[in-house]
């Protein structure tokens, strides 16, 4: 197990749950999994509407309580993701920039080549 972000591993292939995280956000941003969501709620208030047994009312809480905690996780994968791939793109564009004022010099010059860490590249 590793606790590196899944951009910084050595591999340029996407793993297992890197794939698994893309199908299940997929998934919960569908009117299906929204649709599931209303039930699991209706269903949830049905039954203490009824006054069913604490064990039901127990069961149907559980099951939401789960589903919230995939949600995070899913969420957070995503935001990871998503905050990844923008800063690979301003490191991009930041080094378009550099190469095209490569003969230029100043403070902002400098400050943008220390920002995405030229230095280090040469």
């Amino acid at each position: 197990m590793t606790l590196q972000h899944p951009s910084e591993r050595g591999s340029d292939g996407r793993g297992r749950f890197e794939r698994l995280a893309e199908r299940a956000s997929n998934l919960t941003s569908s009117p299906v999994f929204f649709s599931f969501c209303l039930l699991l709620v209706g269903v949830f208030i049905g039954i203490h509407a009824a006054g069913l047994p604490l064990s039901w009312q127990l069961v149907v809480g559980d099951t939401m309580v789960s589903v919230t905690l995939l949600l995070l996780a899913l969420l957070k994968n995503a935001e990871r993701r998503a905050e990844r791939a923008i800063q690979r793109k301003l490191d991009a564009i930041a080094l378009a920039l550099l190469e095209d004022r490569r003969r230029t010099t100043g403070e902002a010059f400098d400050s943008l080549e220390e920002a995405i860490g030229m230095e280090e590249e040469s």
